[in-house]
């Protein structure tokens, strides 16, 4: 039995008995919003699934990825996770779920199916749900991950692209407003508007269109800039917790090593005071809704072990700030995958494995991913010398937004995440021509938690930390 809609005093958050509640939990990525490192594929979702299409044709495609979205999440996962005494799960989902482009505020009912599914699924057991919009029309920031194919957000400069997703909140909030396993709303994820004022006036309008139709639920505003900058949050608004995301780049393969010394263990609580300066000085809830590092594969890295040794070392560091120093609650990034980073992932003997396995080389030697980027020469030898004749040129290009990004980053992001990952995805679409219903079907359930591989020491570690 549900113990009440949560609501937020002060800087907490209390169940419907008046208990405090702390959130902790993870991601659902890869789900209702695809990205190319979680389950293999290059460059964007829209062009995926739109390849996918061409080769698979209509009756095929349907079939493979409502069997993904299936097997991505059943009853087995919602039993593990509740196991590990983990109490949250943030879904990220596409808005071209519930909206087409060419059919504008024309809801798609159907999207609810898997939502409905995995809210039911996890209420069973305990757990609450974050919904979390990733993609949004136009592209709310410059990234992947929005489903974004160009680095121009387009979403801060059309009206129409803000007018729908407000419609879209309020179709949102008119279905589960009475939901009180739903924790609450995350209207936008990681949003990146440059003049920073319309991100500030975009909440203003969508904070007041969803509590005329929802007043009871928690709102999760996350900060600008990728999550990470409140310096232009003035005000607060009741009953809303404000979203931070804390990744370290010493957990990630291209960054500095965690070695556990003062001045790295400095370093990250430094960066943590940074992003909860708003929250602390406007006595606000902080949750850290994305985190955690990524970790070494065994095929790629024979040091694997000594790498991920260091990769938990931070992690810990990390979860004593956001457990024993300020008890926030958390969501990390992320529940399952294909090995990089889950907390569950497909085994390399699945089908999908060993289908899509050589692919996964060429991409990381080519780095095709932004996430879990690796060492490569070849891509060096050609992406760096043009950064250099770039910023040579253009002196002020390092400073363009996200100026933290600096030029070698955007020129990946355009030559090498963009143009030349989606000019692959029919060499990707095309390893499943030809493919039986029956072998689409065992493909997909490559992903069903009875067919994945625990991470067993992330998983031990979350589960010791999640009533501390």
């Amino acid at each position: 039995m549900s113990p009440g809609m949560l609501k937020v005093k002060g800087d907490q958050i209390f169940d419907g008995t008046g208990k405090p509640v702390i959130l902790r939990g993870t991601c659902l990525g890869g789900w209702m919003n695809m990205e190319n490192f979680i389950t293999g594929f290059p460059g964007h979702e829209s062009q995926h699934r739109s390849v996918m299409l061409k080769v698979l044709g209509q009756e095929k495609y349907d079939h493979l990825f409502d069997k993904l979205l299936e097997y991505f999440f059943t009853e087995a996962d919602a039993k593990y996770f509740a196991s590990l005494g983990l109490n949250c799960i943030r879904i990220p989902f596409n808005y071209k779920h519930f909206e087409d482009d060419m059919n504008p505020r024309v809801f798609k009912a159907e999207g609810f199916k898997n939502l409905d599914r995995v809210i039911d699924l996890c209420a069973g057991q305990g757990i609450y749900t974050i919904l979390d919009l990733h993609a949004l029309p136009g592209g709310h920031n410059q990234n992947w991950h929005a489903d974004n194919p160009t680095s121009y957000a387009a979403f801060w400069d059309f009206k129409d692209h803000q007018d729908r997703v407000v419609w879209l909140w309020e179709q949102i909030a008119a279905k589960y407003k009475h939901n009180t396993w739903v924790a609450g709303y995350n209207p936008i994820n990681e949003p990146a508007d440059e003049l920073q004022y319309r991100l500030i006036n975009f909440y203003k309008r969508l904070e007041k269109a969803i509590r005329i139709v929802d007043p009871n639920h928690i709102l999760f505003l996350d900060g600008n800039t990728y999550s990470m900058d409140f310096s232009h949050f003035t005000e607060v608004f009741p009953n809303t917790v404000y979203a931070m995301h804390d990744y370290s780049s010493m957990g990630f393969p291209l960054g500095e090593p965690y070695i556990g010394n003062e001045e790295q263990k400095l370093q990250l609580r430094s960066q943590y005071a940074r992003k909860v300066e708003f929250h602390t000085k406007m006595n606000v809830p902080v949750w850290n809704g994305e985190f955690g590092p990524l970790y070494a594969n065994p095929k790629y890295e024979p040091d694997h072990e000594a790498i991920n040794a260091q990769r938990y070392a931070l992690l810990a560091e990390q979860m004593k700030i956001y457990n024993h120093e300020a008890k926030v609650s958390w969501t990390i990034w992320l529940y399952k995958d294909v090995g990089l980073q889950g907390m569950v992932y497909a085994s390399p003997d699945s089908p999908w494995m060993k289908l899509i396995a050589p692919f996964l080389e060429k991409k990381k030697e080519l780095q095709l991913d932004m996430w879990g980027k690796y060492p490569s020469e070849a891509a060096d030898a050609v992406m760096k010398p043009l950064a250099a004749w770039i910023d040579k040129v253009s002196p002020l290009l390092d400073k363009k937004y996200p100026a933290y990004w600096g030029t070698l980053r955007h020129v990946d992001r355009a030559v090498l995440h963009t143009l030349l990952a989606d000019s692959l995805q029919m060499e990707f679409a095309l390893l499943f021509k030809g493919k039986s219903m029956e072998e689409l079907d065992e493909l997909a359930r490559s992903f069903h938690f009875d067919q994945c591989v625990q991470r067993e020491t992330l998983n031990k570690m979350m589960s010791d930390k999640a009533n501390v």
